[in-house]
């Protein structure tokens, strides 16, 4: 391991209808700051195969990691980090801050204001499960109010689908890893998919070290609003290695 890979990794942990390019402006402020990032691709099929492919990942790193999640990708990394000793941090980026048994259909409907229901499309599989997208001529309106119109409509074209299972399979880890992880959480209080109360209580929860309420912003924080959620991210590496000096100091 070189001198380099002894700081964090950001890992990026899209959620449902988005993807890897989502996070494409955060990474480019992380980048500008000296941080590297990488976005995971994830799969969306299930709650379970998507954190273990996301820990798959994680422990192929082999260096301290920031785990990052948006929307659905909350769970994911709840579920994925937990026991992980190289997972340093974790930042929720409008996502879900679940309890062991918690699923997004759950969560989503504890505080009114998610409108999402009224925009999606499923489609039936060969298999008989069932995948869900919003619909096109919704999106911009439900998902990402605060993007551009062209790039919204491209987001529209390209965004992946989630099977109804994954919504509504429960977080199996008996510890989340936010009970044991450092957490930090940023939100937009003009989300749609998940309501604002929703992330407040999800902050609550998690005890986050950091909070950050963003006005205005959409359910796509990370394309809107780039710098800010970089900013975050930022925070939560500073203070982990700020920790980790300060034990090394302590020990010499």
């Amino acid at each position: 391991m070189t001198v380099a890979d002894t700081h964090p990794l950001a890992l990026l942990v899209h959620g449902a209808f988005a993807e890897s390019a989502s996070w494409n402006g955060v990474i480019a402020e992380l980048n500008a700051r000296g941080i590297d990032a990488v976005a995971v691709a994830n799969p969306l099929r299930s709650l379970s195969g998507d954190a273990a492919y996301v820990r798959d990942v994680v422990v192929s790193a082999g260096r301290p990691v920031v785990l990052v999640g948006h929307s659905y990708g909350g769970l994911v990394i709840s579920q994925a980090a937990a026991g992980l000793e190289n997972v340093v941090a974790l930042v929720y980026v409008n996502a879900f801050v679940p309890e062991h048994g918690q699923n997004a259909f759950d969560l989503s409907t504890e505080f009114p204001g998610s409108t999402l229901p009224d925009t999606l499309e499923p489609r039936e599989l060969a298999d008989g499960t069932v995948e869900l997208s919003i619909a096109l001529p919704k999106f911009r309106a439900q998902f990402a109010a605060d993007v551009p119109v062209e790039q919204a409509a491209l987001m529209a074209r390209t965004q992946r689908p989630v099977t109804q299972a994954a919504l509504t399979e429960p977080v199996a880890a008996e510890v989340p890893a936010w009970k044991t992880i450092p957490s930090w959480c940023v939100f937009g209080n003009a989300d749609l998919n998940i309501p604002v109360e929703e992330h407040r209580a999800g902050a609550r929860r998690a005890g986050a070290r950091g909070i950050r309420e963003i006005a205005g912003a959409s359910h796509a924080i990370s394309v809107s609003q780039p710098a800010a959620v970089a900013e975050v991210i930022a925070e939560a590496i500073a203070a982990v290695e700020a920790a980790r000096e300060a034990t090394g100091a302590a020990h010499a």
